[in-house]
Formats: structure tokens, C-alpha cells, sequence
């Protein structure tokens, strides 16, 4: 099973496609709302250098924005 985290903002229009194209195709996952936990904005912009959501971790490997070509890579990847 693939431990599946989800950084995400309320506002953020892709976070929430990105969470209905996990949830249509059966992948339970964590979500994490960035504006409800600060302390992961420092370690996510050190990690990815990213600023913006969605960011997706599986089994350790970032994925940034929706970009569904890649997720699909990586949940599929043993």
C-alpha cells in the first residue's frame, strides 16, 4: 500500500481536483491543510523548493501541482 500525503490550501482549486482523482481511483491518502499547519511550509519550500500546493508525497517522492501523467507513475511504481 502507498503511504500517500497530500499538502494542501482551502483555496487552492487544484488541491481539490487533485484529491477527487485520488479518491475516483481508490487511493487512500493524508491530508495536510497548509494554512492549518505552518510548521510544514518551512520544511516543504527545503524539500522541493516549491511555494505552491498541491505537493504530493508518495513513499517519500514529491510530486508537485496536479500533474496526473506523474501521480499515475508513481502509484502505479513498486
Amino acid at each position: 500500500m502507498k503511504k500517500i500525503i497530500v499538502y494542501t490550501s482551502p483555496a487552492c482549486f487544484y488541491c481539490h481536483q487533485l484529491k477527487d482523482f485520488l479518491r475516483k481511483k481508490g487511493f487512500a491518502f493524508k491530508e495536510i491543510d497548509l494554512s492549518e499547519h505552518q510548521d510544514k511550509i518551512d520544511w516543504l519550500v527545503e524539500k522541493t523548493g516549491q511555494m505552491s500546493v498541491p505537493i504530493t508525497e508518495i513513499d517519500g517522492e514529491m510530486v508537485i501541482g496536479f500533474n496526473q501523467k506523474e501521480l499515475k507513475n508513481k502509484l502505479v511504481k513498486k
